[in-house]
């Protein structure tokens, strides 16, 4: 099995291709990601809807990976998430925290600012 922080580096690269099913398959069945700002989402077939949701009018994106620390089964990534959305471009920090479980993704909790991805996105 993979170590944690390198599944998590690897999840974090899979973002730039923008493929829903790519990103689900790194959670486990009934993983869990609360994207701060929102309600959590729970479970394959809600995280495949909310993640395609999310990526629509996403041309690119590369998240960068400032910094990487891990503990046991937690790993956290703060990142620059920079973001093609449609011709404007949304740099935005963030910071994830990942709760793991054999090797899958059972909790991804990620904070940011959603002011400073709105005022990009509708600048």
């Amino acid at each position: 099995m993979k170590p944690n922080e390198q599944v998590i580096r690897e999840f974090i690269e899979a973002w730039s291709r923008l493929d829903a099913d790519e990103l689900v398959s790194y959670f486990a069945p009934d993983g869990i990601y609360h994207n701060m700002p929102a309600k959590p989402v729970q479970g394959h077939a809600a995280l495949k809807v909310f993640i395609s949701q999310f990526l629509k009018g996403w041309t690119s994106t590369e998240w960068d990976i400032l910094t990487l620390i891990s503990s046991g089964s937690k790993v956290v990534a703060e990142r620059l998430d920079r973001t093609m959305l449609g011709e404007k471009p949304v740099n935005l920090p963030c910071c994830g925290v990942f709760e793991m479980e054999d090797g899958k993704i059972k909790v991804w909790r990620d904070y940011f600012d959603m002011q400073t991805y709105v005022k990009a996105a509708t600048a």
